[in-house]
């Protein structure tokens, strides 16, 4: 049986963010196959790409520096290879996207992202 949203909690993420910086990679290389972005669905559920990554979440809403948070598993593909992990994020004062992804027995980064309305890009979505 699936999960029931969390009524209201996850509103604040809800929606499709542009990830605008990452700690490991420049822009020239998260952006590589279209504008990367991290995306949450009411069903606390959700997807992200950077790079030639594409993950696909689990979340559930946690405390991340004392505010509301989101934490997930993801699992998904990179070059076409199997690839999983763990991450979280938090909005911060500023309204940005504050996250960290971790791949399983890999690199982990950090990064930012600013809420966007709609597709970022129709054809690569």
């Amino acid at each position: 049986m699936a999960e029931q949203p969390v009524p209201g909690a996850s509103m604040g993420f809800v929606g499709r963010w542009r990830i605008l910086e990452m700690e490991l990679w420049d822009a020239d290389a998260f952006d590589l196959v279209g504008p990367a972005f991290i995306e949450f669905g009411s069903d606390l559920r959700g997807r992200f790409r950077f790079i030639v990554v594409d993950g696909w979440m689990d979340c559930r809403i946690a405390k991340q520096s004392g505010g509301a948070g989101v934490e997930f598993s993801w699992e998904g593909s990179d070059e076409g290879d199997e690839v999983s992990g763990r991450g979280w994020a938090a909005v911060v004062d500023d309204g940005v996207l504050d996250g960290r992804i971790f791949f399983h027995n890999g690199d982990d980064s950090g990064f930012r992202a600013v809420r966007v309305d709609g597709v970022l890009d129709a054809g690569r979505v």
